[in-house]
């Protein structure tokens, strides 16, 4: 169905193993690289366009050849205004588990697709419903996974999107980091 992308050499600049699972899934070839770069947001920016700003952020900072076409995403979690990003360690993992526990946020995930010549942006957004967490329940789950890698300090495809998650409106994929749907939509139009 993509073999209008058989041109282009496709690159996902992402460190993500998700994202590459998910890609995978998608039936593309591709291979990864990745960019070192500062995810601060700022100050001003409304929470809707954050993962916008550094999907395309990652973008321009990655050299494209003329046969290239790569893909950047970003993922935040929204708790009201407050953007819940990667955690620095057990102390604020807990802090983000406790404030979304018994709460609903939203997960959004900004992408870009960018050729030499074009690129595209979009952006997905998925509402979660967390049940009331326990302290045992936030302990073992960080003790186990180590979230340290994953915004608002949690994984749905993980021990406590089994047991802590009781819906969500939107794209499971999403919360997982890659709306794939909405990608492959995109991908289509290239």
């Amino acid at each position: 169905m993509l073999k209008n992308l058989n041109k282009y050499e496709i690159i996902l600049v992402s460190k993500s193993p998700r994202r590459r699972n998910l890609l995978k899934a998608l039936g593309l070839k591709f291979s990864t690289d990745a960019v070192d770069l500062d995810e601060s947001i700022p100050a001003n920016m409304p929470t809707e366009k954050a993962a916008l700003f550094l999907a395309e952020k990652k973008a321009s900072t990655y050299q494209i050849k003329n046969n290239q076409l790569i893909i950047t995403a970003d993922t935040i979690v929204c708790l009201g205004d407050e953007v819940l990003g990667k955690p620095a360690g057990r102390k604020e993992a807990q802090q983000m588990l406790r404030k979304l526990s018994g709460n609903v946020h939203d997960v959004i995930t900004g992408v870009c697709i960018k050729t030499s010549e074009k690129q595209f942006l979009f952006s997905s957004t998925t509402e979660v419903h967390f049940k009331e967490l326990c302290e045992k329940e936030i302990s073992h789950y960080i003790d186990v996974y180590k979230p340290y890698d994953k915004a608002g300090s949690y994984g749905i495809q993980e021990w406590i999107g089994y047991i802590g998650i009781d819906y969500i409106k939107g794209s499971f994929y999403n919360v997982m980091g890659l709306p794939v749907q909405k990608l492959y939509k995109e991908l289509l139009k290239c």
